[in-house]
């Protein structure tokens, strides 16, 4: 099993949630570059080459949280 940092499950949880870098960055009080030297680090570590793999392999490791839609999330993605 592949253990991360708070820190880099916060980076993960954040770029799972859409953020990009400098977002990531202002959220968590990180330089843009603290943030890019991070996520190189994960992807290298988790075999992936970019965010969409990086979140991907993280979900399927249990690593992110990803909350159930509520039915009125899914009632306005259905019917709007």
């Amino acid at each position: 099993m592949l253990h991360i940092t708070p820190a880099e499950r916060a980076v993960l949880q954040l770029l799972a949630d859409g953020n990009d870098t400098l977002e990531i960055g202002d959220r968590l009080a990180l330089t843009e570059e603290a943030v890019e030297s991070l996520l190189a680090k994960l992807y290298e570590r988790m075999g992936a080459a970019g965010r969409s793999e990086a979140v991907a392999a993280a979900l399927r490791r249990g690593l992110l949280i990803v909350p159930p839609a509520s039915d009125s999330s899914l009632e306005r993605i259905l019917y709007t």
